[in-house]
């Protein structure tokens, strides 16, 4: 196991001052980089967790804000704000695209070798960023199957891998089709994965406040999504090449 180092990072996005957290691997050398985008409610210890072990793995990670620095605990204020965020791909393209180049600008990653994950908002961020155009080695998201403006999925350059609870109401059956048929339509190398029983944010630890109906752990599904996705990465991104 590496030594990880950590920091946060301040930068300017959707005019708020974004708050990062960046794990670097041990060494000096460029290594692959990955982009982590939170679930609506916003960056937390959960996202920074992920981020460190994936620097563990010898990855330079840098899980992005989206609120300004806060935690949006309360239900009615996350939809609030993330509602208008969902409906605007450009802001999320903005907000996405600043936090990309803080990473880029990053001496030990490699600005050519650069995947985007993401969580619910954090993942319909990272797929706005395939559907701009960006240049990334894959994207893989997690209850985030948002479709996006006609004809942009085909300009997504990567690999997609999506993962989506059977029983999530917020990412239903029908949202399940559009998304396949967008990245269908867009001659995409994509996959979903249906985790069967699940429900929405199923990958997210029990918190300690109100969340939105719908929403529950499930801890075995959640150890394999996040397999699942370190699989995506090596694949499409791995350490050595």
């Amino acid at each position: 196991m590496t030594t990880v180092t950590t920091r946060t990072v301040e930068y300017p996005a959707d005019n708020l001052t974004m708050i990062g957290h960046l794990a670097l691997p041990d060494g000096a050398e460029r290594r692959p980089a990955v982009l982590i985008g939170p679930e609506g409610m916003g960056l937390s210890d959960v996202e920074r967790r992920r981020a460190e072990a994936l620097a563990e793995l010898g990855y330079v990670a840098m899980a992005f804000d989206l609120h300004g620095g806060r935690y949006l605990d309360n239900p009615e204020d996350m939809l609030a704000r993330c509602l208008p965020l969902l409906a605007d791909p450009d802001r999320m393209r903005g907000i996405g695209h600043a936090a990309i180049d803080v990473l880029r600008a990053e001496p030990r990653a490699d600005p050519d070798r650069i995947a985007a994950i993401g969580y619910g908002t954090g993942g319909a961020v990272a797929l706005e960023l395939g559907r701009d155009g960006v240049d990334l080695r894959a994207i893989g998201t997690v209850n985030a199957l948002t479709t996006g403006r006609p004809g942009e999925a085909a300009r997504i350059r990567c690999p997609v891998w999506a993962g989506v609870g059977s029983e999530d109401p917020i990412m239903p059956p029908a949202q399940r089709v559009a998304f396949t048929e967008e990245m269908r339509a867009a001659g995409v190398d994509w996959r979903l994965v249906v985790y069967g029983g699940a429900l929405h944010a199923f990958h997210h630890p029990t918190v300690a406040h109100a969340t939105p109906p719908g929403v529950g752990y499930h801890p075995r599904h959640a150890r394999r999504a996040w397999r699942d996705i370190v699989a995506l990465l090596a694949e499409c991104l791995p350490v050595t090449e």
